[in-house]
């Protein structure tokens, strides 16, 4: 159970760039089009010495349920209450549009955990898109270009304590279940399964 991060946002502000440089190759479309990204892609992230499993979203969009970018936002709303962290990314040169104060809103009810990204914060045409990210009541915005790599010593270190609070939390669930054995009553033909501290559970996984 390692800890998950969703990356989330409107379209085109960067998701899918942040995404393929965590995992480190590119498997995610990128383009200057918004709506490339049409469903959610997982992979395996590493950020410092962090190692943690990473999720790219479609874009967040205001439509109808029915509609094809409606049906995109609710899966993407699944991704961020399956996740343990939300990394909530806005376009630092557009600013704050009214769909990021939405879906700001949104993600207060949905995740426990939101980490603000202002991407594209790069030169001057960021600045203000940084100071208006504050707007959004998500506490202090990461200020990065996933395209060039800035900003993500910033990002590790706001992940760090969350990643870290997940695999203690893993460890002591382990620690705590107890082990299972398997007990053969030769005059029986019931297979009874009985906790035990001296063997664990040996389970062989079958099939095409």
């Amino acid at each position: 159970m390692s800890f998950t991060l969703a990356i989330v946002g409107r379209p085109n502000v960067g998701k899918s760039t942040l995404f393929n440089r965590l995992v480190g190759k590119r498997i995610a479309l990128v383009d200057d089009q918004p709506g490339v990204t049409r469903d959610l892609r997982e992979g395996d992230a590493r950020l410092a010495e962090l190692r943690f499993t990473v999720i790219d979203t479609a874009g967040l969009e205001e439509a109808t349920d029915e509609s094809l970018p409606g049906r995109m936002r609710k899966l993407t709303e699944r991704a961020v209450e399956m996740a343990d962290a939300c990394l909530f990314m806005i376009d630092a040169r557009a600013g704050v549009l009214p769909a990021d104060e939405v879906f700001a809103d949104i993600l207060r009810k949905k995740s426990a955990h939101v980490v603000l990204a202002a991407n594209k914060a790069e030169g001057r045409a960021g600045e203000g898109g940084m100071i208006e990210a504050y707007s959004l009541g998500l506490g202090d915005p990461i200020g990065m270009s996933a395209e060039h790599a800035d900003g993500m010593a910033d990002l590790a270190e706001v992940l760090r304590p969350l990643v870290e609070a997940k695999g203690e939390e893993t460890a002591r669930i382990v620690a705590e279940a107890p082990e299972m054995d398997v007990a053969v009553d030769e005059e029986a033909t019931e297979v009874s399964f009985a906790p035990t501290l001296a063997r664990p559970l040996q389970i062989a996984v079958v099939g095409r």
